[in-house]
């Protein structure tokens, strides 16, 4: 295999975040993330206290969403929702920026509010992982096209102190000319932008639409660290029947090698 099982489980954010999620589903969820030795949780605040509860020792981190998913609340309220955070145990935070103010072009507003967040985090030992939600900048806007738009974004988180940047929330549902919704979520060609655009202090966090080990490796190939991922079984079961069909192919190719068989 080209990456080890840990490698790629400790890329994986595992999601809890949909929003009938229930008591349970977080406790079944997160004795998953341990079973599966992922490197993190990535819930909602008012799960925060509980999750930290079950994944204590575990080596799993708690991650904590903050402005999600759109990124609307003002920014003391980003910054109050963090500190809280942060006490009741999250030691990762995964902000949304304000996205009407970054199509609005006040790029001061949007690095001001990224900031706030990054400094109440630091404050309490918390790393940082900042959402853009890509889906809705495809157009660009500020007279910036959508790569551009991107690129200044980079700039403006990596400027305010983040560790990550994001690509989706994974609920930035696009109306369509049809009247449907749906969305991308992370692809190549805005890892490969948000890479490039970041010093390598900056990691990168996919989001969104990776739901199978091939995708995820294509995640770790292209230079992201992190991934949210809610099919986190799937693709690790996924990894150890390959391994396990490997391991066998070698043996048997071994064994057709050596047809003296097992003599020392």
């Amino acid at each position: 295999m080209k990456y080890t099982y840990e490698q790629l489980a400790k890329m994986i954010d595992h999601s809890l975040l949909h929003p009938t999620l229930t008591d349970q589903e977080l406790e079944d969820g997160c004795k998953l993330a341990v079973k599966y030795g992922v490197a993190s949780v990535c819930i909602k605040p008012y799960a925060v206290k509980r999750a930290a509860e079950l994944l204590a020792k575990s080596g799993v981190l708690v991650g904590c969403v903050i402005g999600f998913p759109h990124g609307n609340a003002c920014t003391e309220s980003k910054r109050y929702e963090t500190e809280l955070a942060c006490r009741d145990g999250a030691v990762e935070i995964d902000m949304v920026i304000n996205i009407g103010k970054a199509l609005s072009g006040d790029w001061v507003y949007v690095e001001r509010d990224v900031k706030a967040v990054c400094d109440e985090a630091y404050r309490h030992r918390a790393k940082i992982k900042v959402i853009f939600e890509n889906d809705y900048l495809t157009k660009g806007g500020a007279g910036l096209d959508g790569d551009s738009f991107k690129r200044k974004l980079s700039q403006i988180c990596e400027r305010a102190g983040a560790d990550w940047v994001k690509t989706s929330t994974g609920f930035g549902f696009v109306k369509q000319p049809d009247g449907s919704y749906n969305y991308q979520g992370a692809t190549a060609h805005d890892l490969k932008l948000m890479r490039a655009m970041c010093s390598p202090k900056v990691q990168v966090k996919a989001a969104g639409g990776v739901r199978d080990l091939d995708s995820l490796i294509l995640v770790r190939d292209l230079g992201a660290s992190r991934c949210g991922v809610t099919a986190t079984a799937a693709i690790l079961d996924e990894y150890r029947r390959r391994e396990a069909a490997e391991r066998a192919g070698q043996f048997t190719a071994s064994e057709k090698a050596s047809p003296g068989g097992g003599d020392f």
